[in-house]
């Protein structure tokens, strides 16, 4: 069985918000003051190369289903024609009758097939039957240093080759979201780049037009509006090429579990472990925490020395290993205080 736990409502008392976006032909309000143009042209920036090479390699998608129309953006991963984006972007479409169209920065437009999803990791991937697309080189998410440049890329209210920059706000900051298309955990990076509804499932990519992250989710007010206010966060890249790669081989990814519910009225640091109503209710008999001891009633404090905050941080830590992996969770029972050996199962989602 899976972890089941709550799902975040706020980072930093701000609402965590999925960035699909309604596509929008203008922006309401929006004025332009044309001035005198300068004369010769400006050198190029680190940015203007960077938008360079990215830009062709995005695309942005027109999703219909359900009754709901939606936009958001994805990348070429592939020159077979395999697209990335977020699951949430897509998932209207996953019914009968449901439809994707990408649009590629030549203007050219093509039906987008889903060829697979993983909600709980929030990314799918999509395929188009289109010959010679240049492809987005991935970078390595793992080197990132905070204050690093970044790039974001995408569609924002509709507004095809949108370019914004900012810097790696943060590392490792544990991200929940949900809606219509599920709950994810993310162990996100952080960037005050401007992303806004509509960028969900676009590259962010570091100075050398390489992709370290895909755009995801934003904080928000919490008043009702949506948009951007410098908190941004993106799934990185090497977790999402790992599942990615399971996508386009198997049309389904794994995650892994330990087999615990997990107790969400609980309010101390760390995760508890659900009391059992019923035999089973709290571990799973047979499953990983099970053979590794945990009962009903632990509190789980740290993995693998790292310490754990809440429930959702707690789920996040896990979600960043791979199944099989072993982890030794530090667990606080009555006054003893333990580590144990997990290795984590798995399941699809």
């Amino acid at each position: 069985m899976a972890l089941v736990v709550g799902l975040v409502a706020g980072v930093f008392a701000a609402t965590v918000t999925l960035i699909v976006g309604d596509r929008v032909d203008a922006v309401p309000g929006l004025r332009v003051d044309l001035q005198p143009a300068s004369q010769g042209r400006a050198p190029e920036s680190a940015v203007t190369e960077i938008a360079d090479s990215v830009l062709p390699t995005v695309v942005s998608l027109g999703v219909q289903g359900g009754g709901q129309a939606a936009s958001g953006s994805g990348f070429v991963v592939d020159g077979r024609g395999y697209l990335v984006t977020n699951n949430h972007v897509v998932a209207a479409a996953e019914g009968d009758g449901g439809s994707v169209v990408a649009t590629f920065s030549t203007g050219q437009r093509a039906k987008a097939r889903i060829v697979g999803t993983s909600p709980t990791y929030d990314l799918a991937v999509l395929k188009v039957d289109v010959d010679d697309l240049p492809v987005a080189t991935l970078g390595d998410s793992d080197a990132l240093k905070v204050g690093d440049l970044v790039v974001a890329v995408g569609a924002p209210l509709g507004l095809t080759g949108t370019v914004t920059t900012g810097i790696v706000s943060a590392l490792d900051r544990p991200v929940s979201t949900s809606d219509a298309a599920g709950a994810s955990y993310i162990s996100a990076v952080q960037t005050d780049a401007a992303i806004n509804p509509g960028n969900s499932g676009g590259p962010l990519v570091d100075a050398r037009g390489h992709v370290i992250g895909i755009a995801t989710a934003i904080a928000t007010l919490g008043d009702g509006r949506s948009g951007s206010i410098g908190l941004g966060f993106a799934i990185p890249v090497n977790k999402a090429r790992t599942i990615v790669q399971q996508l386009i081989r198997d049309g389904e990814a794994e995650y892994p579990i330990i087999g615990v519910n997990l107790d969400l009225t609980y309010r101390g640091p760390g995760a508890r472990v659900q009391a059992d109503s019923q035999p089973g209710d709290a571990v799973t008999p047979g499953g990983p925490a099970e053979a590794a001891g945990i009962a009903a009633g632990d509190l789980i404090v740290a993995v693998d020395g790292e310490r754990v905050s809440t429930p959702e941080d707690f789920v996040v830590q896990i979600r960043t290993r791979l199944p099989g992996d072993v982890v030794d969770l530090t667990v606080v029972r009555g006054d003893e205080r333990l580590t144990t050996s997990v290795t984590l199962g798995a399941t699809v989602g």
